[in-house]
């Protein structure tokens, strides 16, 4: 059996294009679910802020920036908005006064948790009307995905530590 991390190059643009178009789907799926969650004072670019801010509390808005491709002041500007809100906090990073890390309310993790649940619930109907064998094959493809993006990131993770010293 042909090992797939040894298939030709020439197939790589069109599995690229597939992901890309279901990225494209996922990106409706998401608005979708921040449009029917409790109403949104945040814009899509915030509560892609606030994602990340969830998924690694602590980060450094300097690997924020980073992450989201986008200059500081612009950060600090969508962070402002979404401390007005209730959603994010701003504190001092030890070591480094120069600093800010920032860590989501409980306020933000519920309102993250609606959108999460109403963004699941959509994925769960479109997982139904597919085979087990299909939903399975899905699950060993993603995990794999999951470990080629995080292993290709151009920021690591454990550089983005609030914890960790300053590159």
């Amino acid at each position: 059996m042909p090992d797939p991390a040894q298939e030709p190059a020439g197939i790589s643009p069109d599995v690229a294009r597939s992901l890309g178009t279901i990225a494209d789907l996922l990106d409706i799926v998401y608005e979708n679910a921040r449009q029917a969650a409790e109403p949104s004072p945040v814009s899509t670019t915030q509560l892609r802020l606030m994602f990340l801010v969830g998924r690694d509390p602590g980060i450094r808005m300097r690997a924020l920036a980073q992450l989201l491709g986008a200059a500081g002041p612009s950060v600090t500007r969508l962070c402002d908005r979404l401390e007005a809100a209730g959603f994010l906090r701003r504190h001092p990073c030890p070591g480094d006064g120069r600093e800010l890390t920032l860590r989501l309310t409980p306020a933000g993790d519920k309102h993250l948790a609606q959108i999460r649940e109403k963004r699941e619930q959509t994925l769960a109907r479109a997982l139904d009307t597919m085979t087990a064998d299909s939903r399975h094959a899905l699950a060993t493809g993603l995990t794999a995905l999951q470990h080629g993006i995080t292993a290709t990131a151009a920021f690591p993770r454990q550089e983005r530590r609030a914890d960790r010293p300053a590159s």
